[in-house]
């Protein structure tokens, strides 16, 4: 009995034993792994991450404090003479009293906007629509309470861009225009300007898309920026910066129904306009002067046509290249210069990658017959 005691007792102490030893083993074994990834070393890969962040260091700092001088307000005063009677305008009241001779007062309306200097010598771009109209523009540098005057130098409607100057009597500090093709979707950006009119507000955030299409009021933009730094009233003209300080957008729109979505001009579609307006004022754009719309099977049904797609002449301008080669409502264009047309947009297109003076080749379906028709593209 005393041996069996004894016996067990051993087992118990070697099983004992064992189960130590491997315990220890199992440690060293999960020990060195965590050893190997410890906790401090963790530590400084999360700190090194978040120093890596924009948001993280002075980066937004120092780059508005390179940039923000060159950032201006923009003050418009926009006169029209406008009669104190509230019944001048009446036709009705026309009609029975003639047309009075009223005193007319000016009415005068102020709008409020952002813009940036693109050279030392005082050029400032902003957007079309903060200056359109304007009978005065006064310009307030980041550092001078006295405004400057203004004149629209250049302005594109489409584009909604425009080229102020202003005599500063000395050089002026100045941005520069990035690559906006080389901008990335989630890359940080930072937008400065004079929301609500508070001067040289900065707001950040990251491009969210690129290529929207966007329709403003009459203006049909199809490649803007979309960001999520906040853009409100008077941002209008103001620069979206990369953190290398450098322009890559115009801000131009905030959807006012959605927090957080705002949109900005290219930077290469301005730079590739912006010595044509400071030289020229304005940008020539090439027409073939005909209304169109995209011509549907269901449309091409209606209407007895053989076509079934294309693009069909909704209408003619008198004068223009068209109505001189003779087009008219209801021809359908099929082909631009042999190239197919499957909708509307497909000659809007070609026209706006043409200039003023190209030959155009149309093949043109009109009552079941094919014709091909050469024209020159106009001025619009």
């Amino acid at each position: 009995m005393a041996k069996d005691k004894y016996v067990k007792t051993l087992v118990i102490g070697i099983v004992a034993a064992l189960v130590l030893e491997a315990a220890l083993l199992g440690g060293v074994f999960v020990f060195l792994p965590q050893d190997h990834f410890n906790p401090a070393e963790a530590t400084v890969k999360q700190v090194v991450g978040t120093a890596a962040s924009p948001l993280g260091t002075d980066i937004i700092a120092d780059t508005v404090a390179r940039t923000s001088p060159a950032v201006v307000k923009i003050e418009t005063i926009q006169e029209s003479n406008a009669p104190i009677d509230p019944f001048f305008n009446d036709p009705f009241f026309r009609q029975f009293f003639g047309t009075p001779y009223f005193r007319v007062e000016p009415d005068v309306r102020k709008g409020l906007g952002s813009g940036f200097i693109i050279s030392k010598d005082g050029y400032i771009l902003t957007n079309a629509h903060v200056v359109d109209g304007a009978t005065e523009i006064n310009v307030y540098l980041s550092n001078k309470e006295k405004a400057l005057t203004a004149k629209i130098i250049g302005s594109d409607a489409e584009l909604d861009l425009a080229v102020l100057k202003v005599k500063a009597g000395g050089e002026l500090p100045h941005l520069t225009l990035g690559d906006s093709d080389a901008a990335r979707v989630g890359e940080w950006v930072i937008a400065i300007g004079n929301p609500y009119g508070l001067d040289h507000t900065v707001t950040t955030g990251v491009i969210s898309a690129k290529g929207r299409p966007v329709q403003v009021e009459n203006r049909h933009f199809k490649n803007l920026l979309q960001t999520d730094a906040s853009i409100n009233p008077g941002n209008s003209g103001g620069p979206l910066l990369n953190l290398a300080g450098q322009v890559i957008g115009i801000n131009t729109a905030v959807n006012a129904s959605a927090q957080g979505i705002g949109f900005a001009i290219p930077a290469n579609t301005v730079k590739a306009v912006m010595d044509t307006l400071i030289e020229k004022g304005k940008i020539s754009r090439p027409h073939m002067g005909v209304y169109i719309q995209t011509l549907t099977p269901e449309l091409a049904q209606n209407l007895n046509l053989q076509a079934d797609h294309g693009a069909i002449i909704a209408g003619v301008i008198p004068g223009s290249p068209a109505d001189k080669v003779g087009l008219q409502q209801g021809d359908v264009i099929l082909q631009i210069n042999r190239q197919a047309v499957n909708e509307a947009g497909d000659v809007t297109d070609f026209i706006k990658k043409s200039k003023v003076g190209d030959k155009v080749v149309l093949l043109v379906e009109r009552n079941g017959s094919r014709n091909y028709v050469s024209l020159t593209l106009a001025e619009k």
